[in-house]
């Protein structure tokens, strides 16, 4: 195959799936890896694409792509997240707050779900396009181009306007006597208007954020109906916040 005809294919391929991994290409176009590496790079010198490790994304992606390289404790992330899927069905309305954490759960809801999830964070709406069962509400204002995520009253103003059965909030801090706190004052507030308007309310937590606290209360104890991280339930760390009343996963 020519590479002219070739590399049109690996555009056809990231309009539809919005990323591409060298390896497939190459099963796929039955040609080396090398060959493909060479043309995702004359395409990212192009501008046609954006190189990432594995593979390449679109331009538009580059926007909100987060590299998995670059986050830390992904594993544990990663576990988190399979473990918060487990409360989803279909018909749910969902609000996903901001942070990597998110994120990964984010990329690991089934993409059959059938659900309405509202959200503030860019990257975690953008990643929810590939999810045709997903009506996805951005709660939009101004963008804050390094964390990428929409803050301010207009954002606090339309979730004092929406009712969910659950939300998943990416959590700086939690004690099982002081609950969820934040070091920004702009998020704090944001998380506050989202506890507010959920049924449930849902923290996901690294382990190496139990224990800590922060400037800015968020929710008591009592107002979290379960903690999720990537420990065991049985794990002694996890046994003051379940004499608290929190249930864990």
């Amino acid at each position: 195959m020519q590479k002219d005809k070739r590399q049109d294919i690996i555009l056809e391929i990231l309009q539809l799936d919005g990323k591409v991994a060298t390896q497939n290409l190459a099963d796929k176009l039955l040609v080396s890896e090398d060959t493909i590496r060479r043309d995702l790079n004359e395409m990212a010198q192009k501008g046609l694409l954006s190189k990432v490790h594995g593979g390449a994304i679109s331009s538009i992606q580059k926007l909100y792509y987060y590299n998995d390289n670059v986050v830390k404790d992904q594993e544990e992330k990663n576990t988190i997240a399979k473990k918060a899927c487990s409360l989803l069905h279909d018909g749910m309305t969902l609000i996903i707050s901001d942070g990597t954490t998110n994120l990964a759960f984010a990329r690991n809801i089934p993409k059959e779900l059938k659900a309405t999830v509202f959200t503030y964070c860019l990257p975690i709406a953008m990643e929810l396009t590939e999810h045709p069962g997903i009506e996805i509400i951005f709660l939009g204002g101004k963008i804050e181009k390094k964390s990428m995520v929409s803050l301010g009253n207009e954002v606090v103003d339309k979730c004092a306007n929406i009712h969910v059965d659950m939300c998943f909030l990416g959590t700086g801090s939690i004690g099982h006597k002081e609950g969820i706190t934040e070091g920004s004052y702009e998020v704090s507030l944001i998380k506050r208007a989202i506890v507010e308007a959920s049924d449930r309310v849902v923290s996901l937590a690294t382990s190496n954020k139990l224990g800590l606290r922060q400037p800015y209360n968020i929710c008591k104890p009592s107002q979290i109906s379960y903690l999720i991280t990537e420990l065991s339930a049985v794990n002694p760390e996890l046994q003051p916040f379940k004499k608290a009343g929190i249930p864990l996963l």
